[in-house]
């Protein structure tokens, strides 16, 4: 079991320790029997005297879960938020020494007892997965539930109702969620997690604090290394030594990267979750994180309406694919999309939508460098443009793909990717070097280049849009693109500067047949609109069916708006 320090061991009461109740003559011996086939003798089960109580449903996980003191002088709490309230807790704490943000993970601490006991139990119901594959999770967690009591019958076991629930948490966590790491895949403020070898605390990205340490370490190679294949499987996937290496997504649609064994990584196995969300993040909920401002989400709703290709991008963990999922939301809601990645991070509410992904092939490869089997994402690519959709998004370009998604930019196709660059002159620099050699002449069919990282404002990291800049076309006598910064972030006063001019207003306003008047009101009018969903609070698959009315019908939306007594102010 993966270790989780806690600074002081909190003391067992009399009342929480593990009963055993004889129902006849053997029930003691068949308990001991089992646990010595199981558990080859480590150590022996105490007999402690079984005493009748009638405890509340609130008592008891009231007795579940202790809280430990902090008793280092140096050590601060700065928030605990419960993650299964009553049974795991998240506190975060400082470190005034080392001036250091620390994750602590608190579950239930078992007493040896009920360590025992839990093992039996896991030991002898692990056969019984195999019968709740197609079930629910609610019939899976009532069937173990079931099955825990009826193995404890059998054995002539009674636990408290306080033991019972520590032992029951720990079979559901193992059996039905993540083990180990089960509290970092729920809370909801972990955006990436990893680990990165044997004995290693693991590490945890939070959405306040930034990258911290966990008190979670695997201690042995064994335990680490049966951890990694056990996520293989819940992928569905295969890991050993002959092919250390594993790109998955788990079954919630969060993507893993693991290894195996010290011939790759020299500290032992490692792997990183990069966590799914399942309700993704709203152009509302950019706003509210201050990731980009009002009129910069007016500017990129009009953008994409009107067809504009964007490549949004940043160095790693900057939310771009965060940004880009969520700015998508603005495809009106009858065009035919088509998305291509490698791991499934995309999630759109639309119906006319399909998603591709690559494949790994199987066996050696042949001449050409490829597996039997293996789809790439040039293959999906070219299957994709034959579909005649309307938007293309790409999860990321990094080879000869880039070419082709150029090549449907040009040809008046809608594309939507992102790409590791931290400016638009590193962007094209990449650009145009091996292995993507993509020519300037097709890099001037994009539109527009949003810029995106990871910044420090204040004392907290956080993400901020740093540009949004529109290219306009090539200079004739330098080959240089032609480019105009729409907006900028200022990191002085963490504001955003709008230039004063964009030409894809221009060119939207000419389309439309407006007035330069008659576009600023449309731009005044959506930006009210998302500050009206922002003040409602609007969840993600509400802010798609305003987006869907709003192209419909305007008028009846901006009526509503102006009906509910709205103001207009934040």
């Amino acid at each position: 079991m993966v270790d989780s320090v806690a600074e002081e061991q909190v003391p067992m009461q009399e009342d929480d320790a593990l009963e055993i109740k004889k129902k006849g003559p053997n029930a003691f011996d068949n308990l001991k029997k089992a646990y010595m086939m199981k558990l080859k003798g480590k150590r022996a089960i105490k007999i402690v005297a079984l005493k009748g109580s009638q405890n509340t449903e609130k008592q008891i996980l009231d007795g579940v879960t202790a809280i430990p003191k902090i008793v280092e002088k140096h050590i601060q709490e700065i928030e605990i938020n419960p993650v299964i309230d009553g049974y795991s807790y998240v506190r975060i704490k400082y470190d005034n020494i080392g001036n250091d943000y620390l994750y602590e993970v608190i579950e239930p601490r078992l007493t040896e007892e009920e360590d025992d006991i839990l093992e039996v139990l896991k030991e002898t119901m692990v056969d019984s997965l195999e019968l709740m594959m197609d079930s629910t999770v609610d019939e899976k967690e009532a069937y173990l539930r079931k099955g825990i009591d009826s193995l404890l019958t059998e054995i002539g076991v009674t636990l408290n109702p306080v033991s019972k629930e520590r032992v029951t948490y720990y079979i559901l966590r193992d059996f039905l969620r993540y083990g180990a790491i089960d509290v970092t895949m729920i809370d909801p403020q972990v955006e990436d997690l990893s680990c990165d070898g044997m004995n290693v605390p693991l590490y945890v990205f939070h959405r306040k604090y930034g990258s911290i340490q966990s008190n979670l370490r695997f201690r042995t190679s064994e335990e680490l290394d049966g951890f990694v294949v056990w996520l293989a499987q819940r992928c569905g996937k295969h890991i050993s030594v002959a092919e250390p290496m594993l790109d998955a997504t788990i079954p919630d649609g969060s993507r893993l990267q693991a290894t195996l064994g010290i011939h790759v990584t020299k500290r032992g196995s490692s792997f990183t979750i990069r966590r799914f969300r399942e309700n993704p993040f709203t152009p509302l909920d950019m706003i509210k994180f201050k990731t980009m401002s009002l009129d910069m989400m007016a500017y990129l709703w009009l953008c994409i309406e009107n067809g504009k290709s964007i490549l949004v991008c940043g160095g790693t963990a900057s939310g771009k694919t965060t940004t880009l999922n969520a700015v998508l939301l603005f495809i009106p809601p009858q065009m035919k999309i088509v998305s291509i990645e490698d791991t499934r991070e995309l999630n759109l509410p639309h119906e006319n939508w399909v998603p591709l992904l690559t494949r790994h092939g199987f066996g050696g490869k042949d001449a050409s460098g490829k597996a039997a089997g293996e789809i790439d994402m040039f293959e999906l690519l070219t299957a994709a443009l034959r579909q005649r959709p309307q938007y293309m998004m790409i999860g990321e370009v990094r080879g000869s793909e880039a070419y082709v998604v150029f090549q449907a930019m040009a040809t008046g196709k809608s594309a939507y990717t992102t790409f590791h660059a931290e400016s638009v002159q590193a962007m094209v620099h990449r650009m145009e070097q091996p292995p993507i050699e993509v020519p300037r002449a097709l890099i001037s069919a994009l539109n527009m280049v949003l810029i995106q990282a990871q910044v420090k404002v204040g004392t907290k990291m956080t993400r901020r849009v740093k540009s949004l800049t529109e290219v306009v076309g090539i200079n004739p006598d330098n080959n240089e693109l032609i480019t105009n910064s729409v907006y900028t972030w200022n990191p002085a006063d963490d504001t955003f500067n709008y230039s004063g001019h964009s030409y894809i207003y221009e060119e939207i306003a000419i389309t439309k047949g407006w007035s330069t008047r008659e576009m600023l009101r449309e731009v005044k009018k959506r930006t009210r609109l998302l500050l009206y969903l922002k003040s409602k609070n609007v969840s993600y698959r509400n802010v798609a069916k305003y987006v869907s009315a709003y192209y419909k019908d305007p008028d009846k939306v901006m009526k509503e708006v102006d009906d509910s007594g709205f103001t207009g102010e934040e």
